[in-house]
């Protein structure tokens, strides 16, 4: 058999579906560049501590810069995984004397393992990148929306005067969350399993240290069933896209309701609607529909990768090539949603009108009526919420006679008789008022919501410093790791 895995032990090869069913090569594209790098500082680390010979090594680098300059197309992909395809690739074009030493003190567990956390790394680097340029995006149109009054909702019941800025603040918080639980796994993604061999380490004179400094590594995960078998890395970033996806998909559904007629309070660009096939007027938020229907897919790969590593006995099982295609696919997802949702909010029409409009509609002012009755009269709060609510049953605006003769019922006396005037009255009627009076820390006030508004952007500039010094250690050692297989080369 040509095969170079499977041709000692066993006698015969799988059909060609037994191939498909166990392949994981489709999956596998993903860490080809990986998979090169792995190769390389395993094979320059190899060299430095004697195992292979200079000669040898040279030949072995100049074979994997050739093959990733041919790309992934180039290898055999009938073989069940790329690792093997690569190293087969690799003997096709140095022989085996020399491409087949490569693989010394190493298995495919920890080498697989280490693949999956480089390109993992990489990725979240560009989620991160993404979700900077959501964040800035929600900040760029709340900035613009500091006066834009619009009806606040609980119970998606109208419930205070608010603004659009104070709305769309709070969603870039929830983003600059999502950041930090992103670079907070990304800590616990980049740590090096490469050296843990198949589960047990190995009795060649590894230096496990060397190819986690090569490779850009923050650490080692020390050890060596823990490195090969653990895929809780994967479950915690599958976790973090999930809650990604859930904001995003809260945020895609005021986008679809604030699009209907009903509300009429935005009308999304028209890059991201759609038409009907038969009803010619129809402008659809398809694209926000489509990523309020995506989060399921973070959602279900989530799921999935539980489902998977539940109850594996130490240290690694081939369940795990499953685990893999869930955290891309979720990746995939979560990446273009963040990108698609910045597009929608930075190109919406916003209208302004539409949205002052129903500022008040289900008397969302009640409750600044109440404390004022409080502020004012010196009665209860719940006092005043009982004369309010009463209020409520009736239709419009009340007036000072109107809350008078309900006072008089709940508590016997008047409260223009305890100072309440016409006056008092109609401010607390008045949206715009409810809106300037919201001066706690976190509020929609005007001068609030500018201090909330540059906070955002100080986080949001600390946290691209923070990104950049990450890439910044990523790219130092990936200069440095090719500069080490150069001088190799070169000798």
């Amino acid at each position: 058999m040509s095969d170079i895995l499977r041709r000692g032990r066993l006698a015969s090869v799988p059909d060609e579906e037994i191939i498909e069913y166990t392949s994981s090569m489709s999956a596998d594209k993903w860490i080809f560049n990986s998979d090169i790098l792995v190769d390389l500082a395993h094979t320059v680390m190899l060299k430095e501590r004697n195992v292979i010979r200079a000669e040898d090594c040279q030949k072995i680098l100049e074979g994997l810069l050739t093959i990733r300059e041919e790309g992934i197309e180039k290898l055999d992909h009938t073989y069940e995984d790329i690792h093997i395809s690569l190293e087969s690739r690799l003997i096709d074009i140095v022989g085996e004397d020399v491409g087949g030493r490569m693989h010394s003190g190493r298995s495919r567990n920890d080498e697989v393992a280490t693949c999956i956390r480089l390109t993992l790394r990489d990725e979240l680097l560009l989620v991160m990148e993404d979700l900077i340029g959501l964040r800035n995006t929600l900040i760029d149109v709340a900035s613009e929306n500091v006066d834009t009054l619009m009806p606040g909702f609980t119970h998606l019941q109208h419930a205070q005067p608010t603004t659009l800025a104070h709305h769309l603040t709070a969603h870039a918080n929830a983003i600059g969350r999502d950041f930090e639980r992103t670079r907070d796994c990304y800590s616990r993604v980049n740590m090096s399993p490469l050296g843990a061999a198949a589960f047990a380490s190995t009795g060649f004179d590894l230096d496990r240290e060397r190819t986690r400094t090569l490779l850009g590594f923050d650490g080692i995960v020390e050890n060596s069933m823990d490195a090969v078998s653990s895929r809780d890395f994967l479950i915690e970033t599958a976790s973090v896209f999930a809650n990604l996806m859930i904001n995003l998909s809260k945020m895609a559904e005021e986008l679809v309701i604030w699009s209907t007629s009903e509300f009429a309070f935005i009308e999304l660009d028209d890059r991201y609607a759609s038409t009907s096939s038969i009803m010619p007027q129809k402008k659809n938020p398809d694209t926000a529909e489509l990523l309020r229907g995506k989060s399921g897919v973070a959602i279900g790969s989530l799921m999935s990768l539980i489902s998977i590593c539940k109850a594996l006995p130490l240290s690694y099982n081939r369940d795990l090539q499953e685990a893999t295609p869930n955290i891309w696919r979720s990746l995939r997802t979560t990446r273009a949603s963040v990108r698609i949702m910045s597009g929608m909010i930075a190109t919406m029409k916003i209208n302004k009108e539409n949205m002052a409009g129903l500022a008040t509609a289900g008397f969302t002012t009640a409750t600044e009526l109440a404390d004022t009755m409080v502020r004012v009269c010196d009665i209860p709060f719940r006092t005043a919420h009982q004369i309010v609510g009463v209020l409520a049953r009736g239709n419009g605006e009340p007036t000072l006679g109107e809350i008078d003769a309900v006072a008089h019922n709940v508590i016997g006396e008047s409260l223009s008789g305890r100072g309440l005037t016409e006056e008092m009255v109609n401010e607390a009627l008045d949206p715009i008022l409810n809106v300037r009076k919201r001066t706690v820390t976190g509020g929609p006030s005007p001068d609030t919501m500018q201090q909330l508004i540059s906070n955002c952007r100080a986080r949001s500039t600390e946290d691209e410093n923070s990104l950049r010094e990450l890439k910044a250690n990523v790219d130092s050692a990936m200069e440095a790791l090719f500069g080490v297989v150069d001088d190799c080369m070169s000798t």
